[in-house]
């Protein structure tokens, strides 16, 4: 699922949720004091845009990666059962994980 950062995103990030009623996808803001969005800001905010979308790309690798490890409880009851069974299939799950999801 690919994410995109709007203009709310930039705007929170930027001004805080308690500046604003409202923001739509362009950078127009309905804000609490009642003043027009200047062409500062609507700079500010798209330039906003840009890098939290950079930042959030960036850490698309390990959320890829979280996400193909099996959960926590699959996970203990392999230990579980590679204890009681002299078997490696922990071992063997992440090694996979690892092996298809090498660090760049």
């Amino acid at each position: 699922m690919e994410i995109k950062m709007s203009a709310i995103d930039a705007v929170i990030a930027l001004y805080g949720r308690s500046s604003y009623h409202m923001a739509d996808g362009n950078g127009k803001v309905k804000w609490k004091d009642g003043h027009e969005t200047t062409a500062e800001e609507t700079t500010a905010i798209n330039a906003k845009v840009v890098e939290l979308q950079a930042e959030y790309d960036a850490l698309q690798y390990q959320r890829d990666r979280a996400l193909s490890f099996p959960s926590i409880g699959d996970q203990l009851d392999m230990q579980y059962h590679d204890q009681l069974d002299g078997t490696t299939t922990w071992k063997d799950a992440v090694a996979k994980v690892k092996a298809d999801n090498p660090k760049d």
